[in-house]
């Protein structure tokens, strides 16, 4: 075989590829390139650092049901079992890519797969970068100053560490810089084609997240200003048609990428805007040492997170930079107008005021720092060049100049050096406006890790150290540490070697903020304020054990002891759920107000939030926790739950009230009661364990104006509620958990449990109003049915009858059908004429009732002549039932005689 000769850089091949167009293009930018080459190296070397972060599983999940979406032409989105109803308007557009990929290259494992998405989002990450580069080019003409944008951009070091496994904000960040790319290039060359590019970046965008819409009025703002100034028609005509050209583009990506709106683009798209715009999900999150839910921060929330999480100097130049720009703005106004970089300037100032100043004035429920808005920093990192171009030519002399540029160098690397420092956790990055000094300080006053990917190195730890653990033997339950995302990132070895040790009982997330129990084995911790734990679950067992037999000091959800220098808290029975879900804020009183740390002088307590996660764990059926307490005397102490458990007193009342007083609508694995407008759910002896399935209710309305407007299309309104939140465990070993129902008139309720896969543990469906089904059986009972079957089916007053008894609640889960043959084919509508017949398929719950053992529903008949019915019950394996018969119209009744006539 003939090997080809190496190239030598004297021949004249090599000289010819040197000369080359792409030779010749790229050389300019060997900077840039090699900055990127160094970034990339970098992050492999340092991909299976971090860990999954808690909503990737979630993300993904969103693709799959897009994609059985699509490859399914006759099925319903509503149907691929999404955990929030509000999922289906998530776009998939960098989620679906991201499925494309790991089954093309055949990815089964789960390491396997959150691995390769966490390198794609990287790289995307890197293009960013890249596309921060060229546009300072454009825009200063300056290769030193365009490197320091594309260090600038990839250089924040909570953006850094959510770029491998953050594939909600990151890629919107991208997308943004990427769509000014666009904007620039499309008003530079004003062509139908770079208009039309720009609106597929813009849909893209806009498919991504919600905000995306920024961009997608700000183009047609420009436009106007461009058509107002043009010179004349033929320059506002080609306006007219690179803004048609923009918007059909980015209207046809917003539709294609966005399945959801397939069938019924501008009805759904309205509940598109509505529901993501002011999200529903409420989170409760620590912010300056108060816990707030995420409708509930001041109007500072997302300045005070960006002033304290962002690079110091980088904050300083961006803040020249958009002041620089204002300034020019004031002086040469006429500029703006204009096609050129000043109105460019002018929209990277927009895009980081606008969206900042609509959260704050339309209270947008936001949560988790700033990260729905880490966009901004696309448009704040151009700016802050601009800032350390104005501040080096406001000084005449080379050295003054080169000083700061020398400055603005050194904080690059400053901010390196702090990434490496606390490195793999530079998502709880805060720089020096705040105190990192204070041990634990940090803690007690803002959310650090709320992905929960550091969870990784406590396995991590866990796999190395597992002889610290207690013998299995020792332990009563098994630690449910496969639960967590992390465990699927580990490699095999780790996983066999954690598992052989099961005794530890806690992998604290540092999402709440407090100090640490000083019985935990391993901490993981930035600023000296700890983020993880992991603690021996025999420890908790001897809290367990030295309450036993002692009066609770507060009797509630939590039996509340105090020990010596901690509050145990017992719960038996109990489910996970009260654990790895609830937290509780200690008050404490001290005996000396002096006592209290700097940061809580002035107050009259010391607050602290603990996730109970954190410091408690599940065994034998109870939930223990121990709360350290302040190492100085304490007076008094109260404890607030997060969220707020039902107080058994409380819920045992509701399940007497229930019995008693309401109306029992269904058996199954919960009786379902209806008392005082709300549902209660009720079960004798509960397992504690399957309390932590979520639940879902459905309430038909019977008017469709009764419900809400984002519901009216599926007639039906849908809510998932979790047992903690409504219920309560008692001693008896009964669960109880209650619903309040909506005040509009309901035709029917459909609940269930359902499983991490979507599936139905158990389900039920039935009417709230059975008393007129009651009357209903009691006319039919008394005649001969017009046909038998599963049901036995009778004709009054021009409705069909179905009636059995007896009669399990499981006979009506089946869908009905019944079909009406008419006397003439032309009395059927338009749309069932072809057919022959009038489909009137039906839920049973929403036309009938169970009561007392029996079943009776009532479908009216269609008011023309029916010849005919077919009816039955259907399931996905086919039919489950049917009955044919003849309808005998009822003869008119006889005229009335004339008046005075016998």
């Amino acid at each position: 075989m003939m090997f080809p000769s190496p190239v030598s850089f004297e021949s004249p091949r090599a000289r010819r590829l040197l000369r080359s167009r792409v030779g010749r293009a790229l050389a300019p930018h060997w900077g840039a390139l090699l900055a990127l080459a160094l970034f990339l190296i970098v992050g492999l070397a340092v991909l299976d650092d971090y860990g999954v972060a808690r909503d990737e599983a979630a993300q993904r999940l969103i693709a799959e049901y897009n994609l059985g979406y699509i490859t399914r032409a006759d099925a319903s989105i509503a149907e691929f079992g999404y955990i929030d109803a509000s999922d289906v308007f998530y776009g998939p557009a960098f989620e679906l890519p991201l499925l494309l990929v790991e089954r093309t290259l055949g990815l089964q494992d789960s390491r396997g797969i959150y691995l390769a998405r966490h390198q794609i989002t990287q790289l995307f990450f890197l293009a960013g970068g890249l596309f921060a580069y060229l546009l300072a080019m454009w825009l200063f003409r300056n290769h030193t100053l365009a490197l320091f944008a594309m260090a600038l951009f990839l250089l924040h070091p909570r953006l850094y560490a959510d770029s491998f496994f953050n594939s909600k904000d990151i890629p919107f960040l991208v997308g943004f810089i990427i769509a000014l790319f666009l904007a620039h290039r499309a008003f530079k060359r004003d062509t139908l084609l770079a208009f039309a590019l720009l609106g597929v970046g813009v849909g893209v965008l806009v498919n991504i997240r919600i905000m995306g819409v920024i961009m997608l009025a700000a183009i047609p703002v420009l436009r106007t200003f461009d058509f107002a100034f043009a010179a004349g028609w033929a320059e506002r005509k080609r306006i007219l048609l690179t803004t048609g050209a923009f918007a059909l583009t980015a209207a046809l990506m917003i539709y294609v990428l966005l399945p959801y709106l397939w069938a019924d683009p501008l009805g759904r798209a309205v509940e598109w805007w509505t529901t993501l715009s002011d999200h529903p999900n409420i989170l409760y999150e620590l912010f300056r040492g108060a816990l707030y839910g995420s409708d509930e921060f001041s109007a500072d929330y997302v300045p005070t997170w960006f002033a304290i999480t962002s690079p110091p100097f980088a904050l300083l130049l961006g803040l020249v930079g958009a002041g620089s720009v204002l300034l020019s703005a004031v002086r040469a106004p006429q500029a703006v107008v204009r096609r050129g970089r000043l109105r460019f300037r002018l929209l990277l100032v927009g895009c980081i005021a606008v969206p900042v100043v609509a959260v704050i004035l339309l209270d947008s429920n936001i949560y988790n720092g700033w990260r729905q808005l880490y966009f901004i920093w696309a448009p704040f990192s151009l700016l802050a060049v601009a800032g350390l171009r104005w501040l080096a030519a406001a000084f005449p002399r080379a050295r003054l100049r080169a000083a700061v540029y020398g400055a603005a160098g050194a904080g690059l690397a400053v901010t390196l050096l702090s990434m490496a420092l606390i490195h793999p956790n530079q998502q709880t990055f805060f720089n020096f406006s705040v105190d990192r000094v204070a041990p634990e300080y940090l803690r007690t006053q803002y959310v650090m890790d709320y992905w929960g990917h550091s969870s990784r190195q406590a396995f991590e730890w866990l796999s190395n150290n597992a002889d610290l653990l207690p013998d299995k033997a020792a332990i009563t339950g098994d630690s449910n540490w496969e639960d967590d995302i992390n465990a699927r990132i580990l490699p095999d070895s780790t996983r066999a070697r954690i598992a052989e040790h099961p005794g530890f009982s806690v992998i604290g997330f540092a999402g709440w903020g407090s100090s640490r129990s000083a019985r935990a084995l391993h901490r993981v911790q930035v600023y000296d304020n700890t983020i993880l734990t992991v603690e021996r679950k025999d420890d908790l067992q001897a809290a367990y054990k030295s309450t036993r037999g002692r009066e609770p000091d507060v009797a509630g959800a939590y039996d509340v002891r105090r020990l010596d220098g901690a509050v145990a808290l017992v719960m038996e029975p109990c489910a996970p759920l009260f654990i790895e879900q609830v937290g509780a804020t200690l008050r404490a009183t001290p005996v000396d107000l002096g006592d209290l740390p700097p940061w809580r002088k002035g107050k009259q307590e010391a607050l602290r939030h603990f996730p109970l996660r954190e410091y408690g764990a599940f065994f034998d059926g109870k939930c223990v926790a121990s709360l350290p307490l302040p190492g100085y005397p304490i007076a008094d102490f109260s404890l607030v739950w997060s969220p707020e458990l039902l107080e058994r007193e409380s819920a045992r009342e509701a399940m007497r009230r229930a019995k008693e007083e309401g109306r029992l609508l269904a058996r199954s694995v919960y009786d379902v009661h209806l008392a005082n407008g709300e549902l209660v759910y009720i079960r004798e002896q509960c397992d504690p364990l399957e309390t932590e399935h979520p639940f879902r209710m459905s309430v038909f309305s019977e008017r469709a104006e009764g419900s809400s407007e984002r519901r009216r299309r599926w007639d039906r309104e849908t809510t998932n509620f979790e047992f903690r939140r409504q219920g309560a465990l008692l001693e008896d070993g009964a669960c109880v958990a209650r619903f309040p129902l909506p005040d509009y008139p309901i035709a029917g309720i459909r609940t269930a449990q359902y499983a991490e896969d979507g599936g139905d543990l158990w389900s039920a469906a039935f009417s709230t109003n059975p008393e007129p089904y009651v009357a209903t059986y009691r006319a039919a009972a008394g005649s001969e049915p017009l046909a038998r079957g599963a049901f036995d089916l009778h004709l009054l007053d021009g409705d069909l009858v179905y009636v059995k008894e007896p009669c399990e609640q499981a006979d009506t889960d089946a869908r009905f059908f019944l079909h009406a043959v008419p006397e003439r084919v032309g009395d059927l509508p338009e749309d069932r004429r072809e057919h022959g017949f009038d489909n009137l398929d039906f839920r049973f719950f929403l036309n009938g009732a169970w009561f007392d053992g029996k079943c009776a529903a009532r479908v009216p008949l269609p008011p023309y002549p029916i010849a005919s019915v077919r009816t039955g019950q259907f399931s996905g394996d086919g039919e489950i039932w049917s009955a044919d018969f003849a309808v005998v119209q009822p003869s008119p009744p006889d005229p009335l005689p004339p008046s005075g006539e016998g």
